[in-house]
């Protein structure tokens, strides 16, 4: 049965407004035991992921709104529908609105 990303993002971006963090989160497939993981993230307007580290090869899809990706002096801005490479490197995710993503990692090792 095929899961549906724009309800999710919905519901999650719901979620994240009513919020003391301001964030709302779904693993959908994988975990930590698996080497793929893809997790739904919703972000109120303001509110970050703060700089971590990268646990392997992976991108962010942006499915609703806009986030800042910052790594380090550099930050990429990523809007409904693009496809970010998260640097090999420490880094945090804002969101400059309402915002939906998909991660999606490969973790190494």
């Amino acid at each position: 049965m095929p899961t549906s990303l724009t309800t999710l993002a919905t519901q999650h971006l719901a979620t994240a407004r009513d919020s003391s963090s301001g964030r709302s989160a779904q693993t959908l497939v994988g975990g930590h035991t698996h080497t793929l993981r893809q997790t739904l993230i919703a972000l109120r307007a303001g509110a970050a992921l703060d700089e971590h580290e990268n646990p392997g090869e992976a991108t962010l899809h942006v499915l609703a709104g806009r986030v800042r990706l910052a790594s380090g002096d550099t930050s990429t801005d990523g809007s409904a529908g693009d496809l970010l490479v998260i640097p090999d490197a420490r880094h945090s995710l804002t969101a400059l609105e309402d915002a939906a993503v998909l991660l999606t990692v490969a973790k190494l090792g």
